[in-house]
């Protein structure tokens, strides 16, 4: 069974990533971090959503909210759990949830690294290493010549430049020494001098993040279309909907060029470029600015406006130039009726977007499930779905029904 891209369609789907959902992936720097002491971490991964035993219950909720488009990672740290030892039962497990979304007629997307990776990459420097573009490369190889005719689109890196729209919030301080120690307390217990993972970062080491993971972005991409050249290859990027207040707009291109442009410089070369955007921030000539106190907020204190998600995808085209696959779109907040009155307004500013002109491939909503959320644990809910973290039990929001007949009412026009 393959997949084959058609221009003409639009892709609805939900997201998830590996290691926030599968459970146990106790090969990954990620698990390692997690369990060092002292650690960012509120708490442990564990199980998760045991979304590696109970994946296809997440199918049948794609499939239930009626749409067609599934976006997954598969994990690095399965596949590959130490240096050139690739695991034919991990591709098999990979390959069996790409084959069950074609069969619930589900276009397959997926990521071949979202944020995690093995240990032992994390023991070489992760991405700073100087081997990490080739290693990166032989692993994505791998995955696409296992099951990559039957995938709709790959993305090779997920937020490579979050590290830089972070520090324009800007994160306190404390967050920072935390990181540092943490990964401080990594390269102790593994007995190496640089222990690195690609989302606890320490701002001196910014701009080597970006050489590599740049390098890894475009290595894998030469491997994937070796592999499989008709494949429709990009990234994603986190983006916030940065608007000004009067006329000066020095700070809020400074930030675009230190956030995003050499991103979309490079996806200019891609077939597409991933756009993930949760918030929308505004600036004059001075810095940031605050313009409506009157919104609600989500849970990371930013306000809920659904033109952000159009406003960061038309940047995202103007600069890129190719078309725009919305990989996550969504809002931390224990209140799902915020969730179920963004959903609606937000899709229909998309899709008059998409009416103007700017070519647009799809939607995915972050997350199809509560899940674990890096650092933050199992504090910020983002999904469509509440899992009991005991037994596993799936349960839908009302917005995942607003979701579902958002879909349906575009299916129809």
């Amino acid at each position: 069974m393959t997949y084959s891209t058609n221009p003409a369609s639009f892709l609805w789907g939900a997201a998830t990533a590996g290691h926030q959902i599968e459970g146990n992936n106790t090969n990954s720097d990620t698990w390692f971090l997690e369990h060092v002491e002292p650690t960012v971490f509120a708490e442990p991964s564990g199980a998760a959503c045991n979304s590696f035993e109970r994946w296809e219950d997440d199918l049948a909720l794609v499939a239930g909210m009626g749409l067609n488009s599934y976006r997954f990672s598969v994990e690095w740290a399965r596949i590959e759990p130490n240096p050139g030892e690739f695991s034919t039962a991990a591709l098999d497990h990979y390959e069996r949830i790409v084959d069950g979304c074609l069969e619930r007629d589900l276009a397959p997307v997926v990521t071949y690294n979202h944020f995690t990776a093995p240990h032992w990459f994390g023991a070489r420097g992760g991405f700073l290493d100087a081997d990490a573009p080739m290693r990166f490369a032989t692993y994505c190889a791998r995955v696409t010549e296992a099951f990559g005719d039957r995938i709709a689109y790959g993305l090779t890196l997920n937020e490579p430049q979050l590290h830089r729209l972070l520090a324009w919030i800007p994160l306190p301080d404390f967050v920072y020494e935390a990181n540092k120690a943490t990964l401080a307390a990594a390269s102790k217990a593994a007995g190496v001098d640089r222990y690195r993972v690609a989302n606890v970062w320490i701002p001196a080491e910014f701009e080597e993040f970006d050489d590599g993971f740049a390098a890894g972005h475009e290595a894998a991409r030469a491997a994937i279309k070796a592999a499989v050249p008709d494949l429709p290859i990009g990234l994603s990027i986190a983006m916030c909907d940065d608007c000004v207040v009067g006329d000066d707009t020095t700070v809020r291109d400074r930030k675009r060029a230190e956030c995003y442009d050499r991103w979309l410089d490079i996806a200019a070369n891609d077939d597409f470029i991933g756009v993930q955007n949760y918030e929308r921030r505004w600036y004059d000539g001075d810095g940031a600015v605050e313009v409506d106190s009157s919104l609600p907020l989500n849970d990371m204190g930013s306000a809920v406006e659904p033109g952000s998600l159009a406003g960061a995808a038309a940047y995202a085209y103007e600069r890129s130039g190719v078309p725009v696959l919305v990989t996550e779109h969504g809002v931390a907040t224990d209140d799902d009726t915020l969730r179920a009155g963004l959903i609606p307004p937000a899709l229909d500013q998309l899709m008059d977007l998409r009416d103007g002109g700017v070519p647009l491939l799809g939607y995915f909503h972050w997350s199809l499930l509560d899940n674990f959320e890096w650092v933050s644990g199992y504090n910020h809910h983002l999904g469509l779905h509440e899992v009991d973290f005991k037994t596993f039990l799936r349960t839908p929001k009302p917005s995942a029904r607003v979701y579902a007949d958002v879909v349906a009412r575009h299916h129809a026009g």
